[in-house]
């Protein structure tokens, strides 16, 4: 036990220590990508001024007096953007999943599940929403304690019996309790927002190579120049936005399901809930980055890598660690039990 929360500060601080390196690395990362388009420009302008005029010269010139001018205003940029993802991140990821906000009143049974789960871990209760979908999926947001949220979808409710359902909250309250939650808002809302300007650059880019050209050859050359300057900042964003997503550990959903269980005391239904899950995840037209945040993620990021250990895995940590059997094959079945408040 000793050694288990010892491992578990590790991975609190760890997450700490990772959001903020993410947040002081933000500001450098956007100014270096301002740098390049400047200097991408100056290199234009170094080519209209002759074959003999030093280029690299101009170029970094250029930017550097680019930078040294409009520094404030990125900063500013930046601020706004910070203090706006700070205090809006609920708002952001609701619209991009879909979720509505509900009360006590609206969902009794599952309000007062998460509400008594609070108040067995001494924690303040988080909004809860829930998604209209069928398929069967939750995750928490938020990066600090007024904006925590707990999202279920009505796919999930109405499929799994109620112990197993508290099990899927205790494993989203324990991401908050891990600051996994905070890791990942920073990753998804702060610096992704770099992601989301690049596909915008991208879409004007092919926009105009697709749009019929016009004027004289000098012109398109210095078009084709701009859409590789363009290009590169591209290249940079989506690698910045594939380095925060390898910020983040696949161990923290095996943590996940330890403290859930730990909470619940209920290993047996934490399994059956990841078997029933399992191949039912899907959210339609919810993008890669809120996926990321989910108890599970079937589909890798990006088609590039898996986002979460697999189902199987982790069922078989919790058996093995726990010592209680792995449910039968039953467990992927639809609940028909009669007493589900949730059964719509």
């Amino acid at each position: 036990m000793a050694l288990a929360a010892a491992g578990l500060k590790t991975h609190i601080w760890n997450n700490n220590l990772r959001s903020i390196i993410l947040l002081v690395g933000y500001p450098f990362l956007m100014g270096a990508i301002v740098w390049a388009t400047a200097a991408a420009i100056g290199f234009f302008m170094g080519q209209s001024a002759g074959p003999n005029a030093p280029h690299g010269a101009i170029a970094t010139n250029f930017a550097n007096g680019f930078i040294a001018q409009y520094w404030p205003l990125i900063g500013t940029a930046v601020a706004i953007w910070f203090i706006i993802a700070w205090f809006f991140n609920t708002r952001m990821v609701a619209m991009l999943s879909h979720a509505k906000s509900v009360t006590r009143t609206q969902e009794p049974a599952l309000y007062n599940l998460l509400e008594n789960l609070c108040i067995a871990r001494g924690l303040p209760m988080p909004q809860l929403n829930i998604i209209e979908t069928d398929a069967l999926n939750a995750f928490a947001s938020g990066v600090q304690r007024s904006d925590y949220t707990v999202t279920v979808t009505r796919g999930l409710l109405n499929t799994l019996q109620p112990d197993e359902v508290e099990g899927v909250l205790a494993h989203e309250l324990t991401h908050i309790i891990n600051h996994d939650v905070r890791l990942l808002m920073v990753c998804i809302i702060f610096t992704g927002m770099i992601g989301f300007a690049m596909q915008l650059v991208w879409s004007s880019v092919r926009y105009g190579l697709y749009m019929p050209r016009s004027g004289n050859n000098r012109n398109n050359g210095g078009t084709i120049i701009i859409a590789l300057a363009i290009l590169l900042i591209l290249a940079i964003g989506y690698g910045a936005s594939l380095l925060t997503r390898f910020a983040l550990s696949r161990r923290r959903e095996y943590m996940a399901d330890a403290g859930a269980v730990e909470l619940t005391r209920n290993p047996d239904a934490m399994m059956r809930a990841l078997q029933r899950i399992s191949g039912r995840d899907h959210i339609p037209a919810v993008p890669d980055d809120v996926a990321l945040m989910c108890i599970e993620n079937g589909h890798a990021f990006m088609g590039l890598f898996a986002t979460h250990p697999s189902i199987d895995d982790r069922v078989r940590a919790i058996s093995t660690t726990t010592g209680t059997p792995i449910p039968g094959a039953g467990g992927d079945e639809k609940s028909d039990n009669p007493l589900n408040p949730w059964a719509r």
